[in-house]
Formats: structure tokens, sequence, C-alpha cells
């Protein structure tokens, strides 16, 4: 098995679902018009995909650790496939509805299994530089599928998109298929599962610090993906396509960022990269909130450096719950992956109350406090949790 191609077979498998998720905005007015719906049960498709994303993360991780990494990876892509194949085939919102529903539960694999397999082949540096290349092909799926999307939406029918899922989870689930190899290690743990798992996770104090920043980033994150464009529409009147490039700053860096933070794992402890990202994303906010309404240029600086230190940070998470949980890996990064989604579902809702109550400065300075406050957190937490156990 060769450990490196095995590294982007699986996190292609983990790539699908924010790919799966983005590649179909593009194709939202005219998958409206041609089930003749409303934009509620439209904006549901979207939704309901998110919701079993992040519900099935504590579905997989258990299973994962118990009936091992290759079975339920390829049962998830075998799930997704047909269900992609159903949405080509829908003749109404309500089947179009329910096939969302089961490539979410198919794909929802992918990220557990990916960051498990990656701890299981790979220690020291190593791990960390693995982690950086998973990080990086995760975080291209939402930069990637919008481009896709859009690119087929004006050359074919809009159900083609399904389609190009159906070939593409093809090819990732052969790959996976002829490459990779059962890693579960003997001394992962068999038991049946309970709930006393989940609680182990958020007892550990490594565990839930790197949770509750998983949370804090993807909250902060999701506002800046709903709210940022008003600002760009109201205070500089940008086209949809200028806003598209503005976006692009800050998703490109977070790529470049996840790379980089799997390579400058090794050279300094895990808890001083995500002490000093979690403090610089603090000021990228904060810069952001000085700058947003008196200088385009500076904005795109400052949430590109937000997109830089999120970035940075990603591969150092998934290392350190890796290290820490060696026996219920799989468990451990679903946690951490379902608190992380809750964050991309609960910023929207909770941004949009502030945002009537104060605009768009309320908005990211609760975002800014947020982050401080688990910055301090982590100074404390993390620290103990490395002095205790070097191995944390």
């Amino acid at each position: 098995m060769k450990r490196q191609l095995v590294v982007y077979l699986v996190s292609l498998a983990a790539f699908l679902g924010p790919f799966t998720q983005t590649i179909y905005t593009p194709i939202l007015p005219e998958v409206r018009e041609a089930f003749a719906t409303s934009s509620f049960l439209i904006n549901l498709t979207i939704s309901i995909f998110t919701f079993f994303l992040a519900m099935m993360q504590i579905v997989y991780g258990p299973l994962t650790d118990r009936k091992g990494r290759r079975t339920v990876l390829l049962m998830g892509i075998g799930i997704y496939i047909a269900a992609s194949l159903g949405c080509f085939f829908s003749t109404s919102i309500y089947a179009l509805l329910l096939f969302r529903a089961l490539q979410a539960v198919g794909i929802a694999a992918g990220s557990v299994v990916a960051a498990t397999v990656i701890g299981d082949l790979f220690t020291g540096k190593e791990r960390g530089r693995a982690m950086g290349t998973f990080q990086m092909m995760v975080s291209l799926g939402p930069v990637v599928g919008p481009m896709v999307g859009g690119f087929l939406a004006e050359h074919v029918p809009f159900r083609a998109v399904f389609l190009a899922l159906v070939a593409v989870g093809s090819l990732v689930g052969l790959g996976n298929m002829l490459f990779l190899r059962e890693t579960k290690p003997e001394t992962a743990s068999s038991a049946p599962f309970g709930l006393a798992d989940f609680a182990a996770v958020l007892r550990h104090r490594a565990g839930s610090s790197i949770v509750l920043l998983g949370f804090i980033q993807y909250y902060s994150l999701y506002n800046f993906l709903v709210f940022l464009p008003g600002i760009l529409t109201d205070r500089y009147g940008l086209s949809a396509q200028e806003k598209g490039t503005v976006y692009l700053a800050m998703s490109s860096m977070i790529v470049i960022g996840s790379f980089l933070g799997g390579r400058i794992q090794g050279r300094w402890p895990e808890r001083r990269i995500i002490l000093a990202t979690s403090y610089l994303t603090v000021l990228s906010i904060f810069f952001f909130l000085l700058v947003a309404q008196r200088s385009l240029s500076l904005l795109v600086v400052a949430i590109a450096l937000f997109g830089l230190f999120l970035g940075l940070s990603l591969p150092v998470q998934t290392t350190v719950l890796t290290n820490v949980f060696q026996a219920n890996r799989s468990t451990a990064i679903g946690v951490y992956n379902f608190f992380r989604y809750m964050g991309m579902a609960f910023g929207p809702m909770a941004g949009s109350m502030l945002f009537a109550a104060g605009g768009y400065r309320l908005v990211y300075a609760v975002d800014d406090l947020l982050f401080l406050a688990c910055a301090l957190l982590l100074a404390v937490r993390i620290s103990r949790a490395y002095k205790q156990s070097p191995s944390a």
C-alpha cells in the first residue's frame, strides 16, 4: 500500500462532501424552475444536506472504530453514488430532497475515515504533513464546487451536475477499493458503542478544547460567507462576479494555510501553533472591523489573513485528536466534525439576530469576542493537557 497515494485517495473522499454541497448552488434557479416549487423547498435541498452531513459524523465515528476504515468508507461512497444517481432521475422536489439527504448520509464517511486512516498510517512529522494534505483537499471543496457547477450549468442541462457527481464518486470509490487496505490497529476499540465514548472525548481537556475551537472557527467562517456579500454590495457596489473574486482571496488562503499548517508541525509544538493562530485570528477579525467600511483593498487583506490563520490551524487540530485518542480516533474525529458543522449551521442563525439588532459591526464584534474567549481558554486548558500528557 503506497501511503502517499492512500492519503490523496481518502482525502478525495473527504473532499466530495463540501464539493457536493457547493457544486449544486449555481444551478438552484434552474432546479426551482424545473420542479416548479418554492424558494423554501429549494433552499431546503442545501440545508438538508448540511444537516445529515453533520449528524452522520457521530454515527460514522464509532462505526469506523468498530467495523474498520475500508469497509465503512466503501459503503459510504456506494450510498453516495446511488443517491447521486437518484438525484439525476428525481421527478419531484420531494424525491430530490430524499436523495440529497442520502448523498450526505453516504459521503459523510469521507472526512471521518480520511483523518482516521492518516492517524493510523503516520506518526510524528509525517502525520502532520499528511494532515495538511487532507485539510488542503477538504478546503478545496467549497472553492472548486461552485466553479465546476457554474461551468457545467452554462454548457449542459442542470441534471448533468448529478451525473458528474456519480462519475467522480465512482472514480474515488474505485481508487480506494484498489489501493486502500484496512488500517485499523489491533488495539483499536471493538466493544459495543455507548454514549460514554462521546463523553470521553468531551471530558478530555485537549479534546474538548479542539472541539470548541472547531465550533467557533466555523461559526465565524460562515458569518463571513453569509454577511460579507451585503457589505460588498451596500458599501462598494460590487457585481456578483466581483464578489466571487473577493471570496477567492479568503478561500485560497484557507487552502494555502492548510498546506503550510501540515508542514510547520514538528518545528513547533502543536499547542503553540494552535494558540498563535487563535490569537492571530482575533487580530484579523478586529482588523476587519476597523477597515471593512473604509477600504475594499484592506477588507480583502483582512479576510485573506482570516483564511490563512484558519487554514494553518486545521491540520494541527486533527493531528492533536489522532495523537490523543489513539484507541478511538474515528469517534474523536466524528465528534469534532459534528461540532464544526453545528458551528456552520448556528453561525448564520445567531448572526441574523445580531444583524437585526446592530448591523454588521455587531455580528463581527461578537465573532471576535467569542474567538478571544476561546483563545484565552485554550491558553489555559491545552497547556495543562500537554503538561500532564506528553502525547497529547
